[in-house]
């Protein structure tokens, strides 16, 4: 037996190679990846410029720690500078330390405004990481349970509800930024209204706080643009973003702009690993690809067909509640748990994912063509319709 830790209830399978948005198992069975690393393989598999990038990288320098300058580092730290507007890039390894760099640049930014006690509004059903900082931030008590005392300093409102976050900006002093996600993955694929986010951010601005963005899972082009929130025509103070940045090496970022540009002084914050070479490399070329291969459109149109080809394969069917999502981040909405479903996509070939106890998520690489989200569709809904029939 191996000896890892017993923190994963992990699947009957292990695979060898990947090839697009196609895997293969030990046994030489082949699977369509609608899931992609929980949207982290963004150019699918051994994509060849890629491979090309990191090998190349690999065979000059992969770790020299920020004792120094990394000319890798600032080249992707200037392109995601002119992709999203924002003034400061800090580097770090996954989604988790990129919100808990956040948190901590918001803290500080309200000490500095005075306030000894800088809470921070959060959202139900949110999903910010796993650390003692970001579980706490986190709207979901199984995440939290058995890892109290929970680290204070967070309040929580409803997701996309404009009316809780006025109530407290008039009775709490204390807030000094707001942390949400424009589309929640994690809660099961809810998506902000983009007059949400609009009003929020006048608030923010009104009230002197922090309006901070976690496009972790939906950032970095699976919505058909860089950043979800750029939908809503917005900038933030804050974002971070992970998963999908480094196409399956790990890398994670926090942005800053404006107010939160210049913050964090040199000591105030760090990470051994954050952008290594290698890493940031893996973040160039993943930008640069999906601009040469045009992969924003290629999840909006390929989007809107999945979509459509569930909404019609699983019309009528009792049992079915809706599809919803954005770009190539699915979500299908059943009225009881469905987790079987996992398994049962296992054993069809099929790589899929439920969360929120009843959503079926559907993370597909942005390179997926038509026919492989026609077949992912044929695959889906016969599958569900058995699992609803049974």
């Amino acid at each position: 037996m191996p000896h890892l830790m017993n923190t994963y209830g992990r699947l009957p399978v292990a695979f060898t190679h990947g090839e697009g948005c196609r895997l293969f198992d030990e046994n030489g069975k082949t699977y369509l990846d609608a899931l992609a690393g929980i949207a982290v393989n963004t150019l699918g598999h051994n994509h060849p410029r890629l491979v090309k990038a990191l090998g190349a990288q690999v065979a000059r320098l992969i770790h020299a720690s920020n004792l120094y300058r990394i000319s890798e580092a600032e080249a992707a730290s200037d392109r995601l500078a002119a992709l999203s507007g924002m003034d400061e890039v800090f580097f770090c390894n996954s989604g988790c330390e990129a919100n808990e760099a956040a948190i901590k640049l918001a803290r500080m930014f309200g000490h500095q405004q005075g306030i000894e006690q800088p809470a921070i509004v959060v959202m139900e059903h949110a999903f910010h990481g796993r650390t003692l900082a970001t579980l706490s931030a986190t709207g979901n008590r199984k995440v939290q349970a058995g890892f109290e005392p929970l680290v204070s300093g967070f309040v929580r409102v409803p997701f996309d509800d404009l009316a809780a976050i006025e109530q407290l900006a008039e009775r709490n002093p204390n807030i000094v930024a707001v942390l949400f996600e424009p589309i929640q993955g994690e809660g099961g694929i809810n998506l902000a209204h983009r007059d949400f986010m609009r009003s929020l951010r006048l608030i923010c601005d009104r009230k002197n706080w922090l309006f901070m963005v976690d496009e972790v899972q939906c950032g970095i082009g699976r919505t058909g643009a860089w950043f979800a929130h750029q939908h809503a025509g917005i900038a933030p103070d804050v974002m971070t973003l992970a998963k999908g940045l480094g196409s399956g090496v790990p890398v994670g970022a926090c942005l800053a702009a404006g107010r939160a540009a210049g913050v964090f002084k040199p000591g105030n914050h760090g990470s051994t690993f954050g952008g290594n070479p290698l890493a940031c490399v893996a973040a160039v070329t993943t930008i640069d690809v999906i601009e040469s291969e045009g992969l924003m459109a290629r999840a909006v149109s390929l989007g809107e067909s999945i979509r459509g080809g569930l909404r019609a394969g699983l019309s009528g069917i009792s049992g079915f509640v809706e599809v919803r999502g954005d770009g190539l981040m699915i979500g299908v909405e059943l009225d009881r748990p469905c987790a079987d479903l996992v398994t049962r996509g296992l054993a069809a070939g099929l790589l899929i994912n439920v969360t929120a106890e009843r959503v079926v998520r559907l993370l597909p690489p942005l390179v997926m063509s038509d026919a492989e989200g026609a077949e992912l569709v044929a695959a889906l809904v016969p599958l569900i319709e058995e699992f609803l029939a049974a």
